[in-house]
């Protein structure tokens, strides 16, 4: 049974959450140079204020609350949705996918674009059944008993697209995790899963690089990529280290998240908040404080290892699926090839964006939701 669900926080947890902020050790932390060693110590004193004299967290409970939430029992687990009908006659059925660290805030400025257009200058014909889950072990979702990946994932989502929610074909949408679930969900379940938008690339080919070009890209991305290497290796082999000092602490989990909202992003002036509002910002962290989800959610990387990492099995290479890729240019994962992508994906349409960053839906949702439109006019779903 489909359980309506409202995020309804109480006084005692967000007063518990801002006192551990107000009372940071900061006269223990040491002095930085800027951002060069991490998160910057100026910029988390800063934002720390605003977070306990002026973000409000209620208003973030009502932007979400503002569509219709749901909850439901998929494989043991609760799943919590939301799910925006669209105002057309055949609105053609989504599901958008986030990743780590990110949350269902990085849709919520897209959702009613997507499934109302006539709202905004656009043809009620093009709208979206539009589903946004969060993913097990985030956010209002339940925790599993022990980590699970992304192939497990689209299992449960492709449940829910289907046998909950009654599509028999549907799109899906997704950036950092979300792109390899919607992978997944194009791999296993090609019946249901008639399309894939996606916004990166992370899986990859088992026969790896096979020309000069795809070579070369390899070669760089494994140095570019030593750098941000720390994280990712840590919470894919000794998450629950993490987890006893991060439980306690909102300015780490802060500082944790805000170092990748900035290193991953497409700045101006290498300023966060040229992009990004402290609302925002802060919104996004507070789903991971408020619902202590950010242990397993760190957990996807083990998960990820546990199913074999990032290569997809050769078996049913390239995917059959139809594909659009929407390349935006200061994506840190950067992309492959078009000789390897098309190894992997069957790319129907290929976008080179004009700015935007690993966060698609926050940076550019103009950009994003054009190309999620173009793309869908092309392909049939029934």
């Amino acid at each position: 049974m489909i359980k309506p669900f409202k995020v309804d926080i109480s006084n005692k947890i967000l007063s518990n959450i801002y006192l551990k902020v107000e009372n940071y050790p900061w006269q223990n932390m040491p002095k930085d140079n800027k951002w060069l060693y991490g998160t910057n110590l100026s910029f988390m004193k800063k934002i720390s204020d605003y977070w306990l004299y002026k973000y409000k967290w209620k208003k973030t409970e009502k932007k979400i609350n503002k569509f219709k939430n749901f909850k439901k029992k998929i494989e043991n687990l609760d799943i919590h949705f939301i799910y925006e009908k669209g105002s057309g006659p055949n609105p053609k059925p989504i599901i958008l996918n986030h990743g780590w660290p990110g949350s269902i805030i990085e849709f919520l400025n897209i959702i009613d674009k997507l499934a109302h257009p006539e709202k905004y200058g656009g043809r009620k014909e093009d709208s979206f059944d539009v589903v946004v889950p969060s993913l097990p072990g985030f956010g209002f979702s339940g925790k599993p008993i022990q980590p699970i990946g992304p192939r497990r994932m689209a299992k449960i989502f492709n449940i829910l697209m289907t046998k909950v929610l009654g599509y028999k074909k549907y799109i899906a949408q997704g950036g950092d995790f979300g792109g390899t679930i919607a992978t997944w969900l194009a791999y296993d379940f090609p019946k249901n899963c008639s399309a894939i938008h996606l916004n990166i690339l992370i899986v990859r080919h088992p026969d790896g690089p096979i020309n000069k070009q795809e070579k070369k890209w390899e070669e760089k991305f494994k140095a570019d990529q030593k750098i941000e290497d720390g994280y990712r290796t840590q919470q894919a082999t000794k998450p629950q280290t993490l987890s006893y000092a991060m439980i306690d602490s909102p300015v780490g989990v802060a500082a944790w998240i805000i170092e990748k909202m900035k290193s991953w992003s497409d700045l101006k002036n290498n300023n966060i908040e040229s992009v990004y509002s402290k609302d925002l910002l802060l919104s996004n962290i507070m789903i991971y404080l408020v619902t202590s989800t950010f242990s397993t959610s760190t957990w996807i990387y083990y998960g990820r290892r546990e199913e074999g990492g990032r290569s997809l099995p050769k078996k049913r290479l390239p995917i059959k699926v139809p594909t659009a890729i929407a390349k935006f240019p200061k994506e840190y994962l950067e992309w492959a090839p078009k000789s390897y992508v098309k190894r992997i994906y069957n790319v129907k349409r290929w976008t080179e964006m004009p700015r935007g960053g690993h966060f698609a839906a926050l940076e550019e949702p103009d950009l994003l939701i054009k190309d999620i439109k173009d793309f869908s006019k092309t392909i049939t779903i029934s």
